[in-house]
């Protein structure tokens, strides 16, 4: 088991300050994804946490040991990479094995280890096989193998399914998922842009921003109580609405924030009148676009929705957050 902590660690390129003062307690166990927009610094900090960066200050600990000067190969870690990194001209087998036969073990103790790797993962048909020969889920698959059979104390993923299509995304993120439940003592940090990744994989999400980390929390304290208006329009889909002006100050805020799924729509009277500009009509759900005087709304229907674009839509939140002028969450 790893525990990870982190205290006023920083990261610079020259001049470029990419992380700031990130503090951040990881136990034993946990699954913990990273999200944050492009550029917010979530791979830089895997990198820093697996070696492949120095840290420019502060201290990063695994097991209470500082190892801000320790090798890659010396932590005890064990990376996923977007790009699988597969030796191309070795067989499934081989590449699962191939850091067990670096290290000289027995070639009965690498055979039962790589075939237990593989039930796990549903590859033992495909040990013989070229990574050529697999479809991208598959190759993800083996490269997670070989992360398992080191037998790591701590996974780092970055971005693994970014490369799948959505139906492979899915399965891949349910294996994922089984993996972390067959091994409760391994921990694992998950650098994700996707939010369904996030919300459906995390014990804890850690948001960043610019370097910065904005909230860290479950994914429903985040969805329920962001700590700002950044975390609450960076998690959901679709998107918070933030709605400043009389609604807000009706509120004694200097804005509100309302999530699609918390507006009653009504044909006839409501809080907020528009105009509907575009419907999505999904089966189970219908979102409406709905044009105001406080900005473009966004509102889900359960089911098929009765609106048409050019109808008239009336809106009252039956949930809403309040933020104050700097964006922090008011009480």
């Amino acid at each position: 088991m790893a525990d990870i902590k982190l205290t006023r660690l920083n990261k610079s390129f020259g001049a470029v300050h990419i992380l700031k003062d990130v503090n951040l307690d990881i136990a034993s166990g946990e699954f913990v994804v990273f999200v944050g927009p492009s550029g917010c610094g979530k791979s830089t900090l895997l990198r820093t946490i697996c070696g492949l960066e120095s840290i420019s200050s502060g201290t990063l600990e695994i097991d209470h040991a500082v190892v801000n000067d320790v090798p890659p190969s010396k932590r005890g870690i064990a990376m996923v990479f977007q790009s699988y990194a597969l030796y191309p001209h070795m067989s499934v087998y081989e590449n699962i094995g191939f850091a067990l036969e670096n290290q000289g073990l027995p070639r009965a103790e690498i055979r039962e280890k790589v075939e237990k790797v593989a039930e796990m993962l549903q590859l033992t048909p495909y040990l013989a096989r070229l990574p050529k020969a697999l479809s991208g889920g598959q190759r993800q698959r083996v490269a997670i193998g070989r992360a398992i059979v080191r037998g790591a104390k701590v996974f780092l993923f970055d971005e693994p399914l970014s490369n799948l299509d959505a139906a492979l995304r899915v399965q891949t993120r349910m294996e994922i998922a089984k993996l972390k439940r067959s091994m409760p003592n391994t921990t694992m940090i998950y650098v994700t842009h996707d939010q369904v990744e996030a919300m459906t994989l995390a014990d804890r999400i850690v948001v960043l921003q610019a370097g910065r980390v904005e909230q860290v929390g479950t994914p429903m304290e985040l969805y329920e109580n962001p700590a700002n208006t950044f975390v609450a329009g960076f998690i959901g889909s679709p998107k918070m609405n933030f709605i400043t002006g009389a609604p807000a100050a009706h509120h004694k805020a200097h804005s509100v924030g309302v999530r699609p799924e918390h507006f009653t729509i009504s044909g006839s009277a409501g809080e907020i009148s528009g105009t509907v500009e575009y419907t999505e009509v999904l089966g189970s759900d219908s979102f409406l676009y709905i044009k105001t005087p406080h900005g473009l709304l966004t509102a889900r229907e359960e089911g098929k929705t009765a609106f048409k674009p050019g109808d008239t839509a009336h809106l009252t939140p039956t949930l809403l957050h309040r933020f104050s002028e700097d964006g922090g969450r008011l009480s």
